[in-house]
This record gives C-alpha cells, sequence and structure tokens, in this order.
C-alpha cells in the first residue's frame, strides 16, 4: 500500500515480504478509526485544489501601474489564491473586473461588449460624492461597489487604527500651535470658510499648493508633526468620508487633528472618542480658538493615549486595496446589479 512507504525503514535492511503485508495491514486499520473517530481533522489534512481567483483590472487607478506579476497579493499581504492581471485578453477567464471610476471615459464604448456568465464587475472610488461626476450614465452596469463607504460590498478606507499593545505614547516635539496642508483652495468650500474666520482668532502655518509653499512627499510629516494641531479640514462633508487629512498628516504625523467633516459619531466609528476635536464641538470659531490656545499640557497629552493600544495604518498601494476583492468575495452577493449607482452614492 502507499501508506507503508511512510514507515521508516530499519537500519538493518529492508523488511520481509511478510513483515511489510502485517505492517500495511496494521497502519490501514489505525487510519481508517482516524477518519471514523475524527474526520473533520482529516479533512483539513486534505487541501481543496481550486484555481487561483483571477481579478482584471480595466485600467489601473493611478497612472503609473506597479509590479503585478506572479502571486503578489501572497507575496506582500498574505492573501493567498488571488491573481491580478491588467490583461484584457483575459477577460474570458476573469471571475471579477475592477473599474476605477477617475478611469472610465464617458459612455460604454470602452467597456466590454459581453460580460461572460457569473463575471462580477465592480466599481472602485475614493473620491466623495461631491467630486464625483457622470453617474447617471453607469445604471445597470456593476454588480458591487469598492468605496471608503462603510456599507460598500468591499471597504477600502484610507486608513484605519490596528491594535498594538506594544506601542507607547509618542508626541513630538512642537514649535508652532495650528497647521494647514491645502492644495486645492476654492473659497466656496465650507472648509474655506472655516479658515477664514478662524484665523480671525489664532494664526494658522499654511503649506501647500494653494499658499505656494508644496512639501515633499518626505517633508509632509516632519513639519505637521512640529503643530500642536492640525486642520484636518475635508473637501467636501458626506458619510464615512474621512482620508488622509485625519490619518497621516494627523495622527500618524503624533499631532491633535481638529476635523471638519462628517458628525462626530461618524468620526467615532473609527477612532476613539477623545483622539481629535471637532468643529462642531464649539458653538463658535472664537471658542474653538480659545480651547486651542489655552489648553494645558495634561489635557493635551489626553489626546494621545489611543497611542498606548494602537497604531495607523494606511492604505496607499492600489495593488493592496485590489486584492482585498479576494478576501471578501465568499461573502459577497451574487446576481445583483446597482440599478440607480448616482442614488446609492448620494445617499
Amino acid at each position: 500500500m502507499l501508506r507503508t512507504s511512510l514507515l521508516p525503514r530499519p537500519p538493518w535492511g529492508r523488511p520481509g515480504l511478510k513483515a511489510a503485508v502485517t505492517a500495511g495491514v496494521f497502519v490501514t486499520i489505525l487510519w481508517n478509526l482516524r477518519c471514523f473517530l475524527n474526520p473533520s481533522e482529516v479533512s483539513r489534512e486534505v487541501p481543496k485544489h481550486t484555481k487561483p481567483l483571477v481579478v482584471l483590472v480595466w485600467e489601473w487607478p493611478s497612472k503609473q501601474v506597479p509590479n503585478i506579476s506572479g502571486d503578489i497579493c501572497r507575496e506582500l499581504y498574505g492573501i493567498a489564491g488571488c491573481w491580478l492581471t491588467t490583461e484584457r485578453r483575459l477577460l474570458g477567464q476573469a471571475n471579477v473586473v475592477v473599474f476605477p471610476h477617475a478611469r472610465l471615459q464617458p459612455g460604454r464604448d470602452r467597456l466590454p461588449k459581453e460580460r461572460p456568465p457569473g463575471q462580477n464587475w465592480v466599481w472602485v472610488s475614493l473620491e466623495s460624492p461631491s467630486n464625483t461626476k457622470g453617474l447617471a450614465g453607469w445604471n445597470q452596469t456593476f454588480n458591487w461597489v469598492m468605496t471608503y463607504r462603510w456599507d460598500s460590498d468591499i471597504f477600502i478606507p484610507y486608513g484605519k487604527l490596528v491594535p498594538n499593545q506594544s506601542a507607547t505614547m509618542n508626541i513630538p516635539t512642537k514649535t508652532n500651535l495650528v497647521s494647514w496642508v491645502i492644495s486645492n483652495y476654492h473659497r466656496t468650500q465650507k472648509r474655506a470658510e472655516i479658515y477664514k474666520n478662524l484665523s480671525r482668532y489664532l494664526h494658522v502655518n499654511i503649506y501647500g499648493k494653494a499658499n505656494k509653499k508644496p512639501l515633499c512627499k518626505d517633508c509632509l510629516l516632519p513639519t505637521t508633526s512640529k503643530s500642536k494641531f492640525y486642520l484636518a479640514f475635508e473637501n467636501s462633508i458626506h458619510q464615512d468620508y474621512i482620508t488622509e487629512k485625519l490619518w497621516r498628516n494627523s495622527l500618524m504625523a503624533g499631532t491633535v487633528p481638529v476635523v471638519l467633516g462628517p458628525p462626530r459619531a461618524n468620526y467615532e466609528q473609527f477612532v476613539p472618542t477623545d483622539s481629535f476635536i471637532h468643529v462642531d464641538d464649539f458653538g463658535s470659531l472664537a471658542e474653538l480658538a480659545t480651547f486651542l490656545k489655552t489648553m494645558n499640557s495634561s489635557r493635551y497629552r489626553q489626546f494621545f493615549a489611543w497611542q498606548k493600544k494602537y497604531s495607523v495604518k494606511l492604505y496607499t498601494d492600489w495593488r493592496e486595496r485590489i486584492c482585498t476583492i479576494c478576501t471578501a468575495y465568499p461573502s459577497l452577493p451574487r446576481g445583483r446589479v446597482y440599478s440607480d449607482l448616482a442614488s446609492w452614492f448620494n445617499t
């Protein structure tokens, strides 16, 4: 029997035929008995050989396409059985096709003409509804949505807190009170109005293209970390729209975010209550300014208590985001199509 080949050979030579047969019968009895007593354990030892999930990215979300050759999801993120490709000739073999909204052209002429049976299409966006146009043209097209919204089929936040029991509080040395990095400044935005009125009561150090003080990639965190507070003002106010302004520019930098975005309760779904200051916490911007300017060191340190249990994880690599489709795939709904994508996203 095959199982007898697993028996260790004695050092003094091959066993006789009778001994081999006896050993084979004995092993077979033990194996069958083990299957009877604990079938679940045996089934775990026999892996199910399934084909990798093929995820075709119709247009890569960013201008530069990174290396996605080989088993990149497993090598980088420990997600097995997930195969990414941008080769459109593999459309017929793809289980999932990903369509980033920022790369979609108006009209459907550049989309696949037919959808193979069982194939699911994913609409992807990290922009807010205020900055997402042309959704009405994509009704009855996509099976799943993949956005920063918690209620998306596939949730892709800008960042999150991950448990880190060995973490300690780390508060960088502060040299100024408030800073803000802003690239696209429009007077009609609420954040522009809030800044204008707040600046009447305190000085804000402004960086970024809007103030002709752009920061290099490696300069941003060292710059914002010098401020006690950072204006984590979103460009538009929408459910769950909490971007890198909170995760990277504030929390990761080691400064306290003063947030303008969805209601406080929405922020508290993702970060501790006492890790940020919300503009809406105050009856006026004058009260907010007074609160920031008069805060003592003991109260200030309380805003960093989260560091004892958590650290910030940023999502910056589109490969990681797309690989998570494979993790979510088994539990995603089948046979559903978003009949009115704009209605869902703008809710």
